[in-house]
């Protein structure tokens, strides 16, 4: 729009006519946001906020009366508050790179005056010190013109051909190079150190590994050595286990042998003999009882034959009596006890032959044949027993 201006971000817009700005300035700031001007009767400048620099060299005379060529930068800028830009504009608007040559004058006057009063070995070794004092003092000055420091770097310090500086740094290099002899011999021990551990290790590995090797190696000679002996193992492995199986057929052929053997021979052998025991003993008990009845046969015949022969005896024994002379005492009575006695006596005869021939066919007769009947018997063999009443 006609007439609006806006200032930049790093810029302060100052604004001279009509009214007067904050403190009687002759103008009025404007910062971060714009502002209408009315043209011809306003009047618009600008004044830069960023980051300015300054470089200052200065040789410079210690307390201890040497010179020192010292270099320096600072960073400035003009401050952000209406005050300081109220200052600065007042001061910078019409040349702003004056502030550069202004603010290097007055920090190379601080700068003198400091290192004035202190030693080169301070200098050298405190230059955080020396920046912070000459930022100390200058900034009372610099914020009079509206400016504000926000770093002094001493970047060098020479003391020229006098070599003090040298001088004084000759111990610490003395010290540093045996530090850093200590240093690289110890770096070098460390070096072989690390390079006969190396070959140890190295040296070990080599053996481990020839280890493992032979290890390995014959591990594989015994692999092979069994894989070589495995065929012929096998195949005895398989013949024994044939000839087992082998022989196991032998022994059940055998035994099944022995069953048929024990079932055609044995079995029917022994049931033979048994058959020949029970005939025989059948037989034997057939002959006892025939023998039994041949021996009961004969002894019935021959008490048939005796009894049978009774009254002949009787008759011989009677007829000797008649031609004895016998008195006989009580009569008929007498008669009687003769007769009697006759066939008492006959009667003992024949027990006695009963007794005899008995014991005769208990040991004798039993083989022979049986006894044959008299002519006046009609029994035949075989026949039972004669009841004898």
């Amino acid at each position: 729009m006609f007439g609006y201006r806006v200032p930049a971000p790093d810029e302060a817009m100052l604004i001279s006519g009509g009214r007067r700005g904050l403190g009687g300035a002759p103008f009025r700031v404007v910062t971060g946001h714009g502002k209408f001007v009315l043209p011809v009767f306003r009047k618009v400048r600008f004044l830069t906020l960023s980051m300015c620099e300054s470089e200052v060299t200065e040789n410079c005379v210690t307390r201890q009366g040497i010179a020192l060529h010292v270099r320096a930068v600072i960073a400035f800028k003009v401050g952000n508050d209406h005050e300081s830009i109220i200052n600065a504009g007042q001061r910078f608007l019409s040349d702003q790179d004056q502030m550069s040559v202004l603010t290097g004058r007055i920090f190379a006057g601080h700068l003198r005056a400091i290192i004035g009063s202190m030693t080169v070995e301070e200098i050298v070794t405190e230059r955080q010190k020396l920046a912070a004092e000459v930022l100390d003092t200058s900034k009372t000055e610099m914020a009079k013109i509206g400016l504000i420091v926000d770093s002094l770097q001493i970047q060098s310090i020479d003391d020229g051909d006098t070599g003090y500086i040298d001088a004084m740094s000759a111990p610490h290099k003395a010290a540093i190079q045996r530090q850093a002899q200590i240093a690289q011999a110890q770096a070098t021990q460390a070096a072989v150190e690390a390079e006969q551990a190396a070959a140890r290790k190295q040296a070990e590995y080599a053996r481990q590994t020839a280890i493992v090797k032979a290890e390995y190696s014959a591990e594989v000679d015994r692999a092979q050595a069994e894989a070589a002996q495995a065929g012929p193992l096998a195949q005895a492995h398989a013949q024994q286990e044939v000839l087992a199986a082998q022989t196991e057929l032998a022994q059940r052929q055998a035994e099944l042998r022995q069953q048929q053997l024990v079932a055609e021979v044995v079995k029917p052998a022994e049931a033979e003999a048994e058959r020949v025991r029970i005939v025989a003993a059948a037989e034997a008990q057939r002959m006892k009882i025939q023998a039994e009845a041949a021996a009961s046969y004969d002894r019935v015949a021959l008490d048939r034959m005796l009894i049978d022969q009774l009254p002949q005896i009787v008759k011989e024994a009677a007829g000797g009596l008649a031609g004895a002379n016998v008195n006989v005492l009580n009569g008929a009575d007498g008669l009687g006890e003769i007769a009697a006695g006759l066939v008492s006596q006959g009667l003992t005869i024949l027990d006695s032959v009963r007794q005899n021939l008995g014991g005769q066919d208990s040991g004798e007769r039993k083989d022979k044949a049986p006894l044959r009947l008299g002519p006046g018997d009609d029994r035949k063999p075989g026949d039972g027993p004669v009841n004898v009443d």
